[in-house]
């Protein structure tokens, strides 16, 4: 792909990711050619549909997170890796869960969107077993628990506008709670 179709592609992603985030089935397609910067011909150009284009924004999500995960896996101290990423997945949570109704709104999850959450789940699996190993988290503590304490942070700060610092605390609180004895 040409570098600029390339940076085409990752404008509409981008803005995709914010119009469907922010207004969820009313996201339309127009608005979301305006934020790129492209006439919706290109929009349609790159994904031939609606469907299309909700499915490769979730993949596009999933990449950045796991990216990111694979980062922070590499991070020095495995507490504040594991810190960074429950608060970056907490923060583009609400987002994510959006867009992965969207994409299941007809009952059927594609399975390249199924592969890339089981890709970045083992990586958050990394990072939580060097933060076990480091002695900073209880032994007993899963990927399951940490995932659904994301959820239910990511549903609660979605559904009711929660300002930084609370949401800071509630992270941290619920990382004491994870913390060895």
């Amino acid at each position: 792909m040409r570098n600029d179709a390339q940076r085409n592609r990752q404008r509409i992603l981008a803005a995709a990711e914010s119009v469907f985030g922010e207004r969820g089935e009313a996201g339309s397609t127009e608005e979301i050619a305006r934020r790129a910067g492209v006439g919706i011909a290109t929009v349609f150009r790159h994904f031939p549909t609606k469907s299309a284009l909700l499915e490769a924004t979730v993949l596009a999500h999933f990449a950045h997170l796991r990216r990111r995960a694979n980062e922070l896996a590499e991070v020095g101290d495995p507490v504040v890796a594991l810190r960074a990423l429950v608060t970056e997945m907490i923060e583009t949570g609400a987002t994510k869960l959006t867009l992965a109704s969207l994409l299941a709104s007809d009952g059927e999850i594609p399975e390249s969107v199924l592969v890339a959450s089981r890709e970045l789940r083992a990586v958050v699996g990394v990072v939580l077993s060097r933060a076990r190993d480091a002695g900073a988290v209880q032994t007993a503590v899963t990927v399951d628990e940490i995932y659904l304490l994301i959820r239910a942070l990511a549903h609660a700060s979605a559904t009711q506008p929660t300002d930084a610092v609370t949401l800071s605390r509630a992270i941290d609180i619920v990382l004491a709670g994870m913390q060895s004895t």
